[in-house]
């Protein structure tokens, strides 16, 4: 069906609140997950992106969810359908369209960096 999903990771550390953003898309029988610091901005400077191991497809219908082993909580901020423009969802570089209302226009991901552009 082509879903994604934002999601705001939140772990607590002893003394902190650390913060991450967990990015997702179906992939048949789980969803391609990648991390990052920060929201990529429309038309902005690429960010670093890390990928992460494949996560399970209940992620995409979780509203919040409290993560068992003290590994934080975790809550959808943006999803919606993407359209893939890449070749494959099994290379080094991916492009999707989004239609959220965060993540919206080209989605491009090659090796550790980001961008999100408008989609022409």
């Amino acid at each position: 069906m082509n879903k994604w999903v934002l999601l705001e990771h939140k772990v607590y550390c002893t003394s902190s609140l650390d913060t991450h953003y967990d990015f997702l898309v179906e992939n048949g029988t789980d969803c391609l997950t990648w991390k990052f610091l920060k929201i990529p901005l429309l038309n902005q400077a690429s960010i670093e992106i890390f990928k992460q191991p494949n996560h399970r497809l209940v992620w995409l219908s979780r509203g919040e969810y409290e993560l068992s082993g003290n590994r934080g909580f975790v809550k959808r901020i943006d999803h919606g359908i993407f359209q893939n423009v890449s070749d494959k969802l099994d290379s080094e570089c991916f492009r999707f369209i989004l239609d959220g209302k965060l993540l919206y226009g080209l989605f491009e991901i090659s090796g550790n960096f980001c961008r999100l552009s408008t989609n022409n």
